[in-house]
This record gives structure tokens, C-alpha cells and sequence, in this order.
């Protein structure tokens, strides 16, 4: 009788199958290794989402990616230089292997190639943006700038006003490129409510020049040592 239930629960076990038995990893349960991960919601969520918002469109202080206007101005280029290589001067760490990220050349392919394929075609409706990157600006010039398009929400001097807070806070400015209030001033936020170049003014548009003019006089007023409020003292 032993050696019958023996028989029975030996040929049970060959007929459920090497890949049955317990304790066998599923098919498909084997884990990846990082540098091995290809697929670009994965890679997002684990590397940028955190900033940019679950779904692209901003977040803690970071430009929604999935921004049309954003999209129409950066180029494939730009968006792997700042995920590559990060942004000096602001909170955008660097994410390839060679600038010290994790992530391989190929990820920050897909990376990109992800961010592109958010691209909205036609939704700007013809109009044509400034440029990414421009000329230089004039601080003075700036400043009639800011008054114009900028202090109906953020106030006058850009100390807060009550639609936005200060845009001249020594903290914030010393966490935010040149660069990246470019982008901002075209792009705008909607996420925080923020107009993009077209709608600050009803029916006038920031030109080029508006748009390198005001970012001069913002970077103007970023303090020399940002987050020290009493420079040339210690501590």
C-alpha cells in the first residue's frame, strides 16, 4: 500500500510538470536588470515623474513635458541634453552613465522618443513660438517688460500678487537656470495657471526680444550667494 501511494504521488508531480512545481518561478517572473529596462513608462516613472508630474503635464516646480508649446520649441536635442547631462543651476540632475546618472545611452532614447511622442501636431494652431534658445537680453529693457506682461499676476517688482506668488524670491531664482525661466516665460505653466508667450496680454504676444529682454531682468535679480541671506558672515 506504501509503495502504491509512491507510485500515485510520483506520477501526480510528472503530470503536473517541471514548470508546476512549487517554489519554480513563473514564466516571465525573472527580474530585470536595470540597465536593462527599455520601456519608457517604467523608466519615466522611476526617473522623472517625480518632478514633471505623473503623466507629463508639471509638478513640483518642474515644466510639464507633455506641454505642447514646450514640445514645439525643444527639440530632440535639447531634451537629451537636459536628460542626459542635467541642467546647471537648477534642480535637474544629470541621468546618463557618463555625466554620473544611472541610466545608459539607450534608456535616455527612449526617453526621449517617449517625451516626442506626446508631441500634439496642430496644437498650436499655427502660431510660432520664440525660439528655445535666443539672444542675449537687456536687464533695463526688461524691467518695462515685466510691468507690461508679467505684474498683473505676480505684482509690481514681481514681490507676489494675487494670482501668482514672487518670481523674484532669492530661494527660487537660485534653483532655476536662465534656461529654464526662458522656457517658462514661453511655454508658460498651465498647470499652476500660468499663460504661455500668446496670452499674458490679451492680443499682444511676448516677441523674441520681450521674452530675452524679461529673462535678463529676472536673472538680474538672483542674489550673488542664493539662499545665504547674509553674505560675508559665518555662521
Amino acid at each position: 500500500m506504501k509503495g502504491f501511494a509512491t507510485a500515485v504521488f510520483v506520477a501526480a508531480l510528472l503530470g503536473t510538470g517541471c514548470d508546476r512545481l512549487p517554489g519554480r518561478p513563473k514564466p516571465g517572473a525573472a527580474e530585470v536588470r536595470p540597465d536593462e529596462v527599455k520601456n519608457f513608462a517604467v523608466l519615466y516613472a522611476e526617473n522623472c515623474a517625480a518632478c514633471h508630474g505623473p503623466d507629463g503635464r508639471g509638478g513640483a516646480g518642474a515644466i510639464g513635458l507633455a506641454n505642447p508649446v514646450y514640445l514645439a520649441i525643444a527639440d530632440d536635442a535639447a531634451i537629451r541634453r537636459a536628460t542626459a547631462s542635467g541642467v546647471a543651476g537648477s534642480l535637474m540632475p544629470p541621468f546618463a552613465r557618463g555625466a554620473g546618472g544611472m541610466l545608459t545611452d539607450a534608456q535616455v532614447e527612449v526617453l526621449v522618443r517617449g517625451i516626442r511622442g506626446w508631441e500634439q501636431p496642430g496644437a498650436l494652431a499655427g502660431a510660432t513660438p520664440p525660439p528655445y534658445a535666443g539672444q542675449a537680453g537687456e536687464a533695463a529693457r526688461g524691467a518695462a517688460v515685466f510691468a507690461t506682461f508679467c505684474s498683473g499676476c505676480h505684482g509690481t517688482n514681481g514681490v507676489g500678487g494675487p494670482k501668482a506668488s514672487s518670481i523674484v524670491d532669492g530661494s527660487f531664482l537660485g534653483l532655476v537656470s536662465d534656461q529654464s525661466l526662458r522656457t517658462t516665460v514661453i511655454a508658460g505653466r498651465p498647470d499652476l495657471g500660468q499663460p504661455d508667450w500668446r496670452n499674458d496680454v490679451p492680443g499682444r504676444a511676448l516677441d523674441a526680444q520681450d521674452v530675452a529682454d524679461v529673462v535678463a531682468w529676472l536673472a538680474a535679480q538672483r542674489p550673488a550667494a542664493p539662499g545665504q541671506p547674509y553674505p560675508g558672515r559665518n555662521p
